[in-house]
């Protein structure tokens, strides 16, 4: 059966809904992000993007190429709100779909075509969401993943592309490299270095040539760039919260114990929801006492994912939780109201260095262990969490970390 795989985007989703608060914003160059000159460009417009203005950029470099730009330091929870409104309308709709970020989505419509038409279904569900939410989408419509979200990006603004099946070469061929998934700036000046700006390009060339330039990503590429994508839309399943827990051995009123453990524990949890893409909302604080006498405090706060927005809200709930005085024996962190997160970290607020360090942080992590990279207060507990809370597969240690 042949496949049929919907590539879903919100056009300049964080702009999108600033001006459908304010009609004043609208054909006006916008930029959304760190007010300061140390800020970074979470989103932008296209009339701003006339002025080689594209997000991550520093803002003040932005400034500098769009002075007259409008300039605004965006709203985590009014977006979340929209992104939700859409989901909604596409959960109703479709029969299996995977949402990747709060503003894009790939659809499966597989089989649909024998009772409506897959492109009229997606064209339909697209004036839906217009009609319901008055947010701008495209959308990219082939057999695969990738063709389809090349597709959605020639399709914008506010569009749609088919591309049939038997044509995804000849569809692809003219584009730049760097619309190819996986492209990015390093892979692409390597890229133009070799004489290659065009996909076609890569099309003529053996993939064996790729592969010994670029190793394993040279094969995914020249895939891609011939329209070669096998990989499924997963279900897409919204996890509510995640939480952990630390039960002491022994019952303890060791306060600076108490505390290095709680910082550990919430820079673990934080992380993970960074290495999941998710933002949290609601912080929840729980300590169980020797007497077995259970106590619980909660903080509602702005999406967030960054350990120096969301560990001193943890640490002021412990501050008004533990008053009794008495053995511990066990602490808890929860973390609900989750949402998928477009961004890492609080773009609107923090700055490139502080995006950076995280992002660094977040790499020697995955490459050496989750306490590869931890705060002083927290050097001293030699385990966090029994089990990662997204998966139960317990967290890699570093060999002088095993006990």
């Amino acid at each position: 059966m042949e496949r049929s795989i919907v590539h879903m985007d919100l056009d300049t989703f964080f702009v999108s809904c600033e001006r459908l608060l304010d009609s004043r914003l609208n054909g006006k160059p916008i930029l959304i992000g760190g007010t300061s000159d140390r800020g970074v460009v979470a989103s932008c417009s296209y009339e701003a993007r006339t002025f080689g203005v594209h997000s991550a950029m520093p803002m003040r470099m932005a400034r500098q190429l769009c002075p007259e730009a409008i300039v605004l330091r965006g709203n985590s929870g009014i977006y979340t709100k929209y992104s939700q409104l859409v989901t909604d309308v596409v959960k109703e709709s479709v029969p299996l779909y995977e949402k990747t970020s709060v503003d894009e989505f790939y659809i499966d419509l597989t089989g649909m075509d024998q009772f409506f038409g897959c492109h009229q279904l997606a064209s339909e569900l697209r004036q839906r969401i217009i009609k319901e939410t008055g947010l701008p989408i495209s959308f990219g419509l082939s057999v695969n993943k990738t063709v389809s979200k090349i597709a959605t990006g020639e399709a914008k603004p506010n569009n749609e592309i088919k591309v049939n099946k038997g044509t995804e070469k000849p569809f692809l061929s003219p584009l730049s490299v760097k619309k190819t998934p996986m492209v990015g700036e390093v892979t692409y000046q390597s890229l133009c270095d070799l004489g290659i700006k065009k996909i076609k390009t890569i099309q003529e060339i053996p993939m064996e040539m790729l592969a010994r330039v670029f190793g394993k990503s040279g094969i995914s590429i020249w895939k891609k760039a011939n329209g070669i994508d096998n990989s499924p839309v997963v279900q897409y399943r919204e996890r509510k919260s995640i939480s952990t827990e630390r039960t002491f051995e022994r019952d303890t009123t060791d306060i600076a114990k108490l505390k290095s453990i709680l910082i550990a524990m919430a820079e673990n949890l934080v992380y993970q929801l960074r290495q999941r893409n998710k933002l949290t909302s609601c912080i929840t604080f729980k300590i169980r006492y020797s007497d077995f006498q259970t106590y619980t405090t909660q903080k509602r706060i702005p999406y967030n994912s960054a350990d120096h927005k969301i560990i001193p809200v943890i640490k002021d709930l412990y501050k008004k939780l533990y008053k009794r005085r008495m053995l511990v024996r066990m602490i808890g962190i929860k973390f609900s109201h989750l949402v998928e997160g477009g961004f890492q970290i609080d773009m609107f607020d923090d700055n490139e260095k502080i995006i950076k360090l995280y992002q660094a942080m977040d790499k020697m992590r995955e490459r050496y262990g989750y306490k590869a990279v931890i705060r002083a207060r927290g050097m001293d507990t030699k385990t966090i969490a029994r089990f990662d809370p997204f998966n139960n597969k317990t967290p890699p240690l570093l060999p002088n970390q095993r006990s």
